[in-house]
């Protein structure tokens, strides 16, 4: 209970004469925040054997995940790359798809699955973003570099909170990422083919960490030299000696070594700000997962050999396919990551236990065949939840389906309420997680003042809004903190509680299997996703004759301890595949637990 109690202050940075200071409407102080617990939920892999390193990833809302990493990791970051929200007034769907084995495939056994919406006030974007980019000042260390992902929408806006937060002598860079046209329409005006970068360093210390990173040889000077390059694009200089002796005689400062590198294809001038090398990811790409705006894994390997060095720890809090992750699994970088929603976290752990594996059959086979010492692989993680209740799979999904299932009529979104529901203005509160009085900041700085203090003047003793503030559990004295907070203004509140008041509201349909024991194997019978099923029972003419064409994945823990499940099976088959759907019970087995996830990377969790 002690750590439920912590509260971390900020320290403000003093206003300067003649220096700009950042304001908005709405615009709310963030001086601290409190330590929200984690639980461990499940556990890959085991920890490094000499630092006992394991790396960690928890789902939840990123403000209380970096909350909770305050305690530990403060000030302990290395490198922080983050690719948040563009406010690009699109929601990004993710196609579901009907896994068919020797079959073609229809429209019909496919649809769209809205994964997170895109669309902010100008304001909300703002305060949003103020908030998360504080904590990250505080998680990055003094020698760490912080590279920010966006684009024309808000990169303005960005620059001058990043100067806010981190000081605007810590600016260090715009990198600009150019990217091939492909394919979208005509328009009226110059096509949007590149994204911004910002990067900032969180000190001067002499400490922080960059390394030169080289373009290729200029195509000239491949051409003059293409006969002499090896299999590695390299020319010693011996080899410059014996093919090129008059090259050779007018070179200065000659290695005693002439196996030395002369040339290296790949180490030309120094790379500038500007990338036109690396394409944005394409469908069929090898990497692809088909997350909505994904990031390719060569510009987060360029970053990560730029700005960190091997066992550096690197951070991700909007981590999406988990590509920040995976990038620094195999480039020998400890790592965070975090994400509010479920199926990015289902993306990640399977994205990441199958680099894992590679890399742990690569590094047995190299022990036995290579004595050179290879650059330490941290390949175990965990998984956490942060202050949630396992209840809805992404924050979308949870406000529609409370507004179906309440009758509430829906507002536009960027209205300070929700809703109405009886007459009565509705705010639906975050979910998966208890409501508290931090939560009722927006409401407080948003409400229609102007509109209030008429009806006051109007009617002093009747009150100025009738609200319902909708939640999963909340702080006892939330609605007293609300009236407090408009003690000027008489108000009427209610605190609908789901989990408490409408008990029996069925928001969501449990999946169901039917899994047993035949002798030393166990056998998935039968698995039915329901809220999958329900979905592909609106697609015409849809037919599923096989239940693993529905499942993404399968993870078997033999000797579950009641608390952290631990998956010594770990059946992710690719995309043209299905999972076996039987398995060997080792003879040590003890209580089996199972997880089954399904193609909109829902989970059904059941002991055998």
């Amino acid at each position: 209970m002690e750590n439920e109690q912590l509260t971390f202050e900020f320290e403000q940075r003093p206003t300067i004469k003649g220096f700009p200071e950042l304001r908005w409407t709405g615009k709310r102080p963030y001086t601290s925040t409190q330590y929200y617990p984690a639980q461990l939920r499940e556990t890959y892999g085991e920890p490094d054997d000499e630092t006992g390193w394991i790396n960690k990833i928890f789902w939840g809302d990123n403000l209380q995940v970096m909350s909770h990493l305050l305690k530990n990791y403060r000030g302990k970051v290395d490198l922080i790359y983050i690719d948040p929200p563009f406010d690009s007034k699109a929601d990004y769907k993710k196609k579901i798809e009907v896994k068919g084995i020797g079959k073609a495939e229809t429209d019909s056994s496919s649809f769209e699955e809205k994964q997170y919406g895109d669309i902010w006030t100008n304001d909300e974007y703002l305060q949003f973003m103020f908030e998360r980019l504080t904590l990250l000042q505080r998680l990055l260390s003094y020698k760490g570099t912080i590279y920010v992902h966006c684009d024309y929408h808000k990169v303005h806006y960005l620059r001058m909170i990043m100067d806010d937060a981190f000081g605007p002598e810590n600016f260090l860079d715009e990198i600009v990422w150019c990217y091939e046209d492909i394919g979208s329409r005509a328009v009226k005006y110059f096509k949007h083919k590149h994204d911004s970068i910002l990067v900032y360093k969180n000190s001067n210390s002499d400490e922080r960490v960059f390394n030169i990173i080289r373009k290729r040889l200029s195509e000239s000077t491949i051409k003059r030299y293409k006969p002499y390059f090896d299999e590695n694009g390299k020319i010693s200089y011996q080899s410059l000696k014996d093919s090129n002796p008059g090259v050779f005689a007018k070179l200065k400062g000659i290695p005693d070594d002439l196996s030395e590198t002369w040339l290296d294809i790949n180490n030309g001038a120094p790379l500038s700000d500007w990338w036109v090398d690396i394409s944005a990811l394409k469908n069929g790409f090898a990497e692809s997962t088909a997350y909505p705006t994904q990031k390719p894994e060569a510009l987060l390997e360029r970053i990560m050999l730029a700005s960190s060095n091997p066992g550096a720890l690197v951070f991700d809090c909007f981590m999406g396919s988990g590509t920040t992750q995976a990038v620094a699994m195999k480039l020998g970088r400890r790592f965070l990551g975090a994400d509010i929603n479920l199926g990015a976290v289902q993306t990640t752990t399977k994205r990441l236990v199958s680099i894992a594996k590679e890399i742990n059959e690569t590094e047995s086979q190299q022990s036995l065949t290579d004595d050179t010492e290879q650059v330490k692989k941290y390949t175990g993680f965990e998984v956490y939840n942060v202050n949630n209740y396992d209840f809805f799979r992404n924050p979308i999904e949870a406000k529609n389906l409370i507004i179906d299932a309440l009758e509430i009529q829906p507002f536009n979104q960027g209205n300070l309420w929700d809703g109405e529901l009886n007459g009565r203005m509705v705010k639906i509160m975050p979910v998966n997680r208890i409501a508290t009085k931090a939560d009722l900041a927006e409401i407080i700085h948003n409400m229609p003042y102007k509109e209030y203090d008429r009806k006051k003047a109007e009617n002093p003793k009747e009150p100025v809004e009738v609200i319902t503030i909708v939640c999963m559990g909340h702080e006892p004295d939330l609605k007293a903190g609300l009236v407090q907070e408009l003690s000027q203004y008489v108000l009427d509140v209610e605190i609908l509680d789901i989990l408490h008041d409408k008990k029996d509201l069925q928001l969501k349909r449990e999946a169901e299997a039917d899994i047993v024991r035949e002798g030393n194997k166990l056998v998935i019978r039968e698995f039915y996703p329901m809220n999958l099923m329900q979905k592909l029972s609106l697609q015409k003419d849809y037919y599923v004759d096989d239940w693993r064409q529905l499942v993404d994945s399968i993870m078997i823990d033999w000797n579950y301890d009641g608390v952290v499940m631990q998956p010594a099976v770990m059946d992710i088959p690719d995309k043209k595949s299905l999972v076996a759907g039987v398995y060997d019970i080792p003879d040590n087995a003890g209580i089996i637990r199972v997880k089954i996830t399904d193609l909109l990377s829902e989970s059904l969790e059941m002991e055998v």
